[in-house]
């Protein structure tokens, strides 16, 4: 019976990942009321969207994140990261933590970022865990790379790759971890307001085409919101800025699978 059930939650996670995003681990509430449309934002969750982004943040933070999907515990997801400003370098480490008894998935990495001009780029390299009940353990090194460049005040680009080399869930395996390719362009006319477009394409999935919109609704309050266009996949969200705590919420919704509730939280450790 234990086994069945592993099955089962292995089968949901699966068709649940090819709805919501290739990724089991948080992207933030904020990337998440955006519709995961988050190649060009630098923040503490950089760490897991785009390591690019590190150096371009403006302080040293910790930042912690729960997911809670379809209400199921067994769908929930746990992570935190640190995330470290020095002049023109960024670096960070994030863990995180996915799923149940019987299936469950476990996340480490470690990166680092670079400002040279108008571009930051970045490294990073992770330790991936997958653990299926009556199937064992499977262990792989996955590499990501990104960056950011700003085009001009209003205007900027980010690119991201995934496992470009293609690791496995581990060495018994035969299926291939997911190799997913990002791009994105964001258009920032004032501090109020800003606009992402963003593609991802998984090589073994239909491209995605994701809009996501921040706007400051108050002093400190903002309002988000996105869609992702394949799956007519809907996002809204909501932050509130402190002068040393940001606190963020995101709600998704999905026409088929229901709604799914985000919610993350920034530390400052370090002045701007």
């Amino acid at each position: 019976m234990r086994w069945l059930i592993s099955i089962w939650i292995f089968s949901l996670t699966i068709g649940l990942l090819k709805a919501q995003g290739t990724e089991t681990y948080p992207k933030g509430a904020r990337s998440m009321g955006m519709g995961n449309a988050h190649t060009t934002l630098s923040d503490a969750w950089s760490i897991f969207n785009n390591v690019g982004g590190l150096s371009r943040i403006q302080y040293s933070q910790a930042a912690f994140a729960y997911d809670h999907r379809l209400d199921l515990d067994e769908l929930t997801t746990l992570a935190a990261a640190l995330v470290i400003k020095n002049k023109d370098f960024g670096w960070g480490i994030g863990v995180a933590s996915f799923g149940s008894e019987y299936f469950s998935q476990q996340h480490f990495g470690m990166g680092i970022s670079n400002q040279l001009g108008i571009a930051s780029l970045g490294l990073k390299i992770n330790y991936f865990q997958t653990s299926i009940e009556g199937y064992g353990t499977g262990r792989a090194a996955v590499l990501e790379f990104g960056g950011i460049a700003e085009l001009s005040p209003e205007l900027f680009f980010g690119a991201h790759i995934y496992n470009p080399t293609r690791a496995k869930f581990g060495k018994q395996s035969p299926d291939h971890l997911p190799t997913v390719v990002k791009a994105g362009i964001s258009y920032r006319p004032s501090e109020k307001l800003s606009v992402q477009i963003e593609a991802e394409k998984d090589i073994v999935l239909d491209p995605l085409l994701k809009l996501g919109l921040e706007y400051n609704l108050l002093n400190k309050i903002w309002g988000r919101t996105g869609i992702n266009t394949l799956t007519s996949h809907l996002f809204f969200g909501i932050g509130f800025q402190g002068r040393t705590l940001h606190f963020d919420y995101a709600m998704t919704q999905h026409p088929a699978l229901g709604y799914t509730h985000h919610f993350s939280a920034n530390v400052q450790l370090s002045k701007k």
